[in-house]
């Protein structure tokens, strides 16, 4: 019989080669792979042509675009190509600008990330085959629905002569003007995204629940485990991993909230609440033409994406283990 330390030698000689080998043989999964690799090469092309190719549009914010001159012949701006950076961080709309989209975002991500979670635990303890069926379709539903419908809806329901006051006059309140409000404009904005998302964000996570083993609860039945008992230390270890990425996803994409629903709920009065960076590149870049200096806060609010991205992940890994990439 073979010694322990032979063993072990063995052992540790087949981990060195066994990379070597991997590393050899890339090539030849990736042909024995083939026709996977094309069914994925329209997506490829697709990123290539539409998301990468036009990146090098963003040298405009470096530059005083002028469109008759074209990306290349334009000048470039002052300070070292800096000034519409500079413009934008001096500009007395800055801290509002931040302070209104980052409030936004924290307050979507908080109140929006742990709601479809708690959904789908709570439609996975559902016995009843049909009634499950028709909760999932009431709540799916309204992510079908349009931005500008919904902001329709809003303005029917909130409006001063709306359902909603209509309600408050009834029982003998006064009348509230919602969309002129500022301290209503995150509510409803924020509010109205979760009666449209939530339903639809619990999708990812029944996919998760139904990959669970049936005999894992089972096994806790037996074992005396309650429903409580079970979500918790089945259920929910289950999906962590699926949660982990979602939420990496989610703060890496904290700082682009949806511009849509933004712009057609603002007006004159409720502007100091509703103007975020999506809105206000809008109106320099399009309604101003002011299209390097649009170009520079753009640029300036990816950049803080992919840094939040970065460290989320990284830390997500250092906790977890488990990352994107």
């Amino acid at each position: 019989m073979k010694s322990a330390y032979k063993l072990s030698a063995e052992h540790q000689v087949d981990t060195k080669i066994k990379p070597k080998a991997k590393k050899k043989k890339w090539y030849k999964q990736v042909a024995q792979n083939y026709d996977l690799y094309l069914l994925l090469l329209p997506t490829l092309i697709y990123f290539l042509i539409f998301h990468y190719i036009p990146m090098y549009g963003v040298i405009i914010a470096f530059k005083n675009y002028m469109p008759g001159l074209g990306i290349l012949g334009s000048p470039w701006a002052g300070s070292g190509g800096m000034e519409h950076f500079i413009r934008f961080f001096e500009s007395y709309q800055f801290w509002d600008l931040i302070q209104n989209t980052v409030s936004l975002s924290i307050l979507q991500l908080v109140l929006g990330f742990p709601l479809p979670i708690i959904i789908a635990l709570m439609l996975n303890q559902l016995m009843h085959a049909r009634y499950k069926k028709f909760v999932q379709t009431v709540i799916y539903a309204p992510h079908f629905i349009s931005v500008v419908v919904l902001v329709g809806m809003i303005f029917v329901f909130f409006s001063t002569d709306g359902l909603i006051n209509n309600l408050i006059l009834m029982f003998g309140g006064e009348p509230v003007n919602f969309l002129a409000s500022p301290e209503w404009f995150k509510p409803l904005y924020i509010g109205s995204g979760l009666w449209q998302e939530t339903g639809w964000g619990c999708i990812i996570y029944l996919a998760a629940l139904a990959g669970v083993n049936p005999e894992i609860h089972e096994a806790a039945i037996v074992d005396g485990a309650n429903k409580w008992k079970r979500i918790l230390h089945v259920d929910i270890p289950a999906i962590m991993p699926t949660a982990v990425i979602l939420l990496i996803l989610s703060v890496g994409n904290i700082m682009n909230l949806g511009f849509e629903k933004a712009f057609l709920l603002q007006t004159d009065l409720n502007s100091s609440a509703s103007e975020i960076i999506p809105t206000y590149v809008y109106k320099m870049g399009l309604q101003q033409a002011q299209y390097s200096f649009a170009a520079a806060i753009g640029l300036f609010n990816a950049v803080i994406n992919l840094g939040l991205l970065w460290a989320v992940n990284r830390f997500a890994k250092k906790v977890g283990g488990s990352g994107i990439w």
